[in-house]
């Protein structure tokens, strides 16, 4: 697990930020959103490990795993604006 406990494609509901991305988990899918400076310092080394730790993760689950040829993606439940 990483630092933050995501597992992916554990669940529908895990979200994480690394830097200015964000990742979303879903069990038929992770998304990675947003962008990201991975600059040239500690900082930048520790941001890149993050990332790579998500990576390796999902690399490790996609490889144990019987895989379909292609996935047929669950549609994103939105809800009504309360404030429309």
């Amino acid at each position: 697990m990483s630092r933050k406990g995501l597992k992916p494609f554990g669940n529908e509901s895990d979200c994480l930020q690394i830097g200015g991305i964000t990742i979303e988990n879903r069990v038929d899918r992770v998304s990675i959103f947003g962008n990201i400076d991975i600059t040239r310092d500690k900082e930048g080394l520790a941001v890149a490990r993050e990332l790579k730790t998500i990576l390796d993760l999902a690399l490790m689950e996609l490889e144990s795993a019987e895989l379909p040829d292609k996935v047929t993606l669950k549609p994103v439940k939105t809800v009504k604006n309360p404030f429309d």
